[in-house]
């Protein structure tokens, strides 16, 4: 029997490693948006949420109960205007803040080297 690792969890250990590719698969999500393709665009987020910061720590963020953010980013879900944006807000500031920690590191080891 082949072994297999569900690929939620492959993107979400990517967005957690890689700040880069956490911050395009957000810009993805909005152009997706942008284009119409919303179903596409909620999908992406939801796969952002569960490696940024989990759903628990989303609903903290902005104030909605995790399984109202489960059912709005769900394939047929339908978020508010109000609600898009402070989901798109929390997801932009975790990415933006992966981002900053792990170009810390990078000049921290660069210094050091």
């Amino acid at each position: 029997m082949a072994l297999t690792v569900d690929y939620r969890e492959t993107i979400a250990n990517r967005i957690q490693s890689d700040p880069a590719f956490a911050c395009a698969l957000l810009d993805e999500a909005t152009s997706m948006l942008l284009n119409g393709e919303t179903e596409a665009a909620r999908l992406l987020m939801r796969d952002l949420t569960h490696g940024l910061m989990g759903f628990e720590g989303l609903a903290k963020a902005t104030g909605t109960p995790s399984k109202s953010l489960h059912r709005m980013l769900s394939a047929k879900g339908n978020p508010g205007m109000d609600a898009l944006g402070a989901i798109f807000r929390q997801l932009t500031r975790a990415a933006l803040d992966a981002a900053a920690v792990s170009a810390r590191v990078v000049r921290a080891e660069a210094v050091a080297a």
